[in-house]
């Protein structure tokens, strides 16, 4: 049989072991996607109904199985769409393969349909970028994107032309120079094993600290045993970036949650009081809620050493994973006796849970946002995996939904995009067929890509998506607010009738309101054969303040509703009976 270059395209994306490709088709693929048609037992193409779900589904792929995520879009305007979601992938460090189609090769650059050089507009994007010139080139370009995208976790991209992904194989193509079969699909991941030197320095500093604090970022997701020996044997608070969040259990002993503006306030006190810092797998940028500079010994451990001292000036670099470096340091670091730094956070974590749980069961009228993720969570399975969007809804999340088990969660992290949501949930759903998926996202999130509530129907995914409507994007609100002092504007949104939406789609739907309802409904949809949409209309001005208030951020708060907020009234009694009347 004669093969086309899409042939060899698709064929050594599965001799890497791809079997999921998300996408939309054009014209401009037309060639892949007849390859794809040809190989649909064996790679399966996921169609979404936005290019930028394509590449978000791709990225959450990758994050879920920590294998290659792979999306293909049509020339133009589909592989301009893609690039908010790989955006993502680059910068929470995912290896995605994003590939696109281009106009024909002898047309580039005369002003044809979709004559866009997406090559050059990848440039910023990706790690490897290459347009195809033939089909002998696909051999070596596959290969080396991949590659690429494995070893140094990031994005790769190749486009090819229109007409050439149609161009039959052929020696008669192939340069003198270009051996055929020369390329390899096989990648050797490297687990460096950190030096006696860095290993002696760090253990000496974490066996002096008094107080010492481990920072666990999503570099530790697959070391929770060795973070919690650690943890044990030293007497160490965990805090937690978002990313990290599954890392450990949230009620761990030794676990204090997050950290920033939607983190808790007992892993800010540590950080406040610590005087050695353990820094392992995490990129967190928020330098402010770090210890100062100058406070707290260093050891940083990261997979890149070139991130190692660039939040915090490590005294200690160990460049490797952490599962790996975690076990070299646990022998040799001492057991502490001393606990009464560890004792002291975990007194503070019994009051904020008590603090949680009561804002979680209020009965208040709004409903207060916390009243569904609080109620959530005692739902959720212990191997659920969970979806956030961003804005305030990253917040409820991160506080409420506790890791336990074998659950999983992820969001966009450093891009803190809208609208991944969904799409990571159909990811999370294509991997995990058999496991409970949980989408929780604001209204403004999902409003942006709402189609793609069609593809949870289409591919009848187990997908549960939780709606926190509160007609405003309350991230911006409340920024505007607190650290701009300003009045907010330009954030109300037109209410959407998300219950009539799924409907529509094809879903499950259900409508909550009130709070004494809160878990029946969550129940209800929790336990609905397929994929479902829960509308749950929230309280606007319940702010999702920090863990720790400072004083610019109480003064911006109060400077904001004097200058005439249109709900100031509103916000101050939420506000008081919040128990926060020192910021005013």
């Amino acid at each position: 049989m004669v093969r086309t270059a899409s042939d060899v395209l698709v064929d050594t994306l599965q001799s890497w072991g791809v079997d999921v490709i998300f996408g939309l088709p054009g014209d401009g693929i037309n060639g892949i996607m007849e390859a794809l048609r040809k190989r649909q037992d064996k790679v399966r193409f996921i169609q979404v109904r936005h290019e930028e779900s394509a590449a978000f589904a791709a990225c959450a792929h990758a994050k879920f199985t920590g294998r290659l995520g792979v999306c293909v879009a049509t020339s133009g305007p589909g592989g301009i769409h893609l690039l908010n979601g790989l955006y993502d992938a680059k910068c929470d460090g995912q290896p995605v393969l994003a590939i696109t189609g281009h106009t024909f090769h002898d047309l580039i650059g005369t002003h044809y349909q979709q004559d866009v050089d997406l090559d050059k507009l990848y440039m910023d994007v990706a790690l490897y970028n290459q347009r195809v010139m033939g089909p002998a080139h696909l051999d070596n370009v596959v290969d080396e994107a991949i590659k690429t995208a494995l070893s140094r976790r990031g994005v790769a991209h190749i486009t090819v032309p229109k007409d050439i992904q149609e161009m039959k194989v052929s020696e008669d193509h192939r340069s003198k120079a270009n051996i055929k079969g020369h390329t390899a699909d096989l990648y050797s991941a490297i687990y460096p094993r950190p030096s006696e030197s860095a290993l002696s320095e760090a253990t000496e500093i974490l066996n002096q600290g008094r107080r010492v604090v481990i920072f666990a970022g999503r570099g530790c997701l697959g070391a929770k045993k060795e973070v919690l020996a650690l943890a044990e044997k030293i007497g160490a608070p965990i805090v937690k970036p978002l990313l990290g969040k599954a890392v450990t259990p949230d009620r761990s002993p030794y676990t204090t949650g997050g950290l920033g503006l939607l983190g808790t306030a007992p892993s800010q006190d540590a950080m406040e009081e610590c005087d050695t810092l353990l820094i392992a797998g995490s990129n967190f940028p928020y330098m402010e809620f770090l210890p100062k500079p100058g406070q707290a010994k260093c050891v940083q451990i990261d997979i890149d050493p070139a991130r190692i001292g660039l939040r915090y000036p490590a005294d200690v670099g160990i460049g490797a994973d952490c599962r790996t470096a975690l076990a070299e340091l646990l022998p040799r670091v001492a057991k502490k006796k001393d606990r009464d730094f560890l004792e002291k956070s975990q007194k503070r974590m019994e009051s904020w849970n008590e603090l949680m749980a009561e804002r979680g069961t209020r009965k208040d009228s709004p409903m207060k946002p916390q009243v569904v993720t609080y109620h959530l969570n005692k739902l959720i399975a212990d191997d659920a995996i969970v979806t956030s969007d961003s804005g305030t809804i990253a917040t409820w999340a991160a506080r409420y939904i506790e890791i336990r088990g074998d659950m999983m969660f992820s969001l966009s992290g450093s891009l803190a995009t809208m609208a991944n949501g969904v799409p990571y949930s159909i990811a999370a759903a294509i991997a995990y067929p058999g496991r409970q998926v949980i989408c929780i996202i604001g209204d403004g999130g999902c409003s942006m890509l709402m189609p793609e509530l069609a593809t949870l129907a289409k591919y009848k995914l187990n997908v549960k998506v939780i709606v926190i409507k509160n007609n405003v994007l309350g991230q911006i609100k409340w920024e505007q607010i607190v650290q701009e002092a300003n009045p907010e504007f330009g954030v109300d949104l037109e209410p959407i009738d998300f219950a009539g939406v799924a409907r529509s789609c094809g879903i499950g739907a259900f409508h909550l309101e009130k709070a004494e309802d809160a878990e029946s409904v969550l129940r209800d949809a929790i336990n609905y054969s397929g994929p479902a949409l829960v509308e749950a209309v929230v309280d606007p001005n319940e702010p999702p303040l920090p863990g720790k208030i400072n004083t610019s951020q109480a003064l911006g708060f109060a400077q904001g509703l004097a200058k005439g907020d249109k709900n100031a009234g509103k916000i101050i009694e939420t506000v008081l009976k919040d128990k926060i009347r020192e910021i005013l």
